[in-house]
């Protein structure tokens, strides 16, 4: 077999091929509860190089120098949210990242009917 049928099955505009339990060191829970994808992270210690050496830590407190919710941060990475979630967990416990958490108030969304409404019409622009 040659090295071209070998690698055949590999697309250059893939990009690198890492396994999700190798981003977070084969964690899979979440130690963060209070951490959902709404929740804005912010970076708390600018021109402070990261502790962690892995390249996401790094792009992580990057793309916080601006607050950004952990979905738009799992977006930017192109990583799944529970992965997200545990590396900006990580940083957060290095005390690198801050992070407020949204009002939990689910009754006064869902008793707001024009809210809904509003949501619908932008989930069927999309």
């Amino acid at each position: 077999m040659s090295d071209d049928e070998r690698e055949s099955w590999y697309d250059e505009d893939a990009g690198p091929l890492v396994r999700l339990y190798a981003v977070t060191h084969g964690r899979s829970d979440n130690a963060r509860p209070e951490l959902d994808m709404l929740t804005l992270v912010v970076n708390a210690s600018a021109g402070v190089r990261p502790r962690r050496p892995d390249p996401e830590y790094a792009e992580i407190l990057r793309l916080s120098r601006t607050a950004l919710s952990v979905a738009e941060v799992a977006a930017h990475l192109n990583l799944p949210l529970t992965s997200t979630k545990i590396l900006v967990g990580d940083l957060i416990d290095d005390g690198q990242l801050k992070y407020r958490s949204p009002d939990p108030k689910p009754d006064a969304v869902a008793r707001n009917p024009e809210l809904l409404r509003a949501v619908l019409r932008g989930i069927q622009a999309i």
